[in-house]
């Protein structure tokens, strides 16, 4: 699941607080054995998946929150990262701001929309690897996967959850192929 040797780039970023709890889970499932299980997921289940991708490539993932205020709803960014798969490892992780050295706009300008998804995703490919996979979504949508489980730690597929969560509209997945990027239907 993750290279021995694992390069955090920008670890000094205030994003990385963000980032950091979903490293530890790693790590976690990363020293148990393939009975363990978190919230639904297993090494085993995460190593297949990893498995199944292009031997370099990136995953993207944006998770955005609705703040209601006095002049509307404002969203902003709470979980922005990339991480860098080589031969069904990953072997890098950084942040959104990582990227903004390449030309992506600041971390706090960016929006949940298409334009900006694939903004990152071009930079993304630019600076990391293809992207294989970018998950844009909301808080309460990314809180939902995360933590869902069969009630007795179990593990679940959750490809097919975030699947259904897709053909909800509830996010947004995205696939590249060379250069053109296509919305997923599950």
């Amino acid at each position: 699941m993750l290279a021995e040797e694992l390069t955090v780039v920008d670890g000094d970023s205030s994003w990385w607080q963000a980032v950091r709890p979903l490293l530890d889970v790693a790590l976690r499932l990363e020293q148990h054995d393939d009975a363990y299980s978190w919230h639904g997921w297993s090494k085993p289940q995460i190593n297949t998946f990893l498995a199944n991708l292009p031997p370099q490539c990136s995953l993207v993932l944006g998770v955005w929150e609705t703040e209601a205020g006095t002049a509307g709803e404002r969203e902003y960014l709470v979980l922005g990262c990339v991480c860098e798969v080589v031969e069904g490892e990953v072997c890098s992780v950084r942040t959104f701001e990582a990227l903004t050295a390449a030309g992506l706009k600041a971390v706090k300008h960016l929006e949940p929309g298409f334009e900006d998804a694939f903004e990152i995703m071009r930079v993304a490919r630019a600076q990391v690897a293809p992207v294989a996979w970018g998950l844009f979504t909301d808080r309460t949508t990314w809180d939902e996967w995360l933590f869902a489980s069969n009630g007795n730690e179990g593990v679940i597929d959750k490809g097919e959850l975030l699947a259904s969560f897709a053909r909800k509209g509830r996010c947004v997945l995205l696939s590249s192929k060379g250069e053109h990027f296509t919305g997923i239907e599950g």
